[in-house]
């Protein structure tokens, strides 16, 4: 069996002052597999979000996510880390005075990308979620699910193995809700790993894809998936 993409061993996190958090979280999540991670407020979506992207650690257990041991990373590997994963947040988290093509080539350059694969990646990105004639707009000339679009190119841009969603249609209309989450399903059809965390359960049903419900801080269901690796296409993306 190949190693998992992520990894939840027996994960506790106790916040100061006792709160838990998580307690003995387990989940493995393969290559190519598509997840939706579902819990109310306070079930432990968040903190497990912070894990993945060590703004938090675990207090007991171990974490691996694309071959990194959270529990042994040493500090200059942690940018490494985060540039493997792209991920989309609930409220896009765009630069206002930053246009389509701005926000996302930001995204290289504070990585010190050459200018001359900014200027060929980022137009490719943004033509990949439906973006080119947007591409000199600024955020508030959007709307929000144009907005949501630009972050998801932005995760795209440095070619992760892995998108990271929070609640990405928690700022849409429903109906853009669809689109966002069948753009994610392209995106995983060629080899890219997706996990979405959400509270909104009609929406993961509608998508059939494996389904992991956070309750008081563990899983509590773990029902359905398949994994949709197509190596023969992933330059779409890459």
């Amino acid at each position: 069996m190949s190693n998992p993409m992520i990894e939840f061993k027996h994960v506790k996190k106790v916040y100061p002052g006792g709160i838990v958090a998580l307690q003995d979280m387990n989940l493995r999540v393969d290559k190519g597999e598509f997840i939706f991670v579902l819990g109310h407020s306070g079930a432990g979506k968040s903190t497990f979000l912070k894990l993945i992207l060590h703004e938090e650690t675990a207090t007991e257990g171990q974490i691996m996510v694309n071959g990194y041991d959270l529990t042994k990373i040493k500090s200059r590997q942690i940018p490494y880390l985060r540039r493997s994963l792209g991920v989309v947040f609930q409220d896009f988290r765009l630069i206002p005075t930053m246009t389509a093509y701005e926000n996302v080539a930001f995204a290289m350059r504070v990585t010190n990308i050459p200018e001359r694969q900014i200027r060929s990646r980022v137009p490719y990105v943004l033509n990949l979620v439906g973006l080119r004639k947007k591409a000199r707009s600024f955020p508030p000339e959007m709307s929000g699910g144009e907005q949501q679009r630009v972050a998801l190119a932005r995760a795209l841009v440095h070619s992760p193995p892995i998108i990271i969603a929070d609640e990405p249609t928690g700022n849409i209309d429903p109906e853009l809700s669809v689109e966002i989450m069948e753009l994610l399903t392209a995106i995983n059809k060629v080899g890219i790993t997706v996990v979405v965390v959400t509270h909104e359960q009609d929406l993961a049903a509608q998508f059939h894809k494996r389904t992991v419900t956070i309750d008081h801080g563990a899983v509590v269901s773990d029902v359905g998936g398949e994994t949709a690796v197509a190596p023969s296409e992933v330059e779409v993306i890459r």
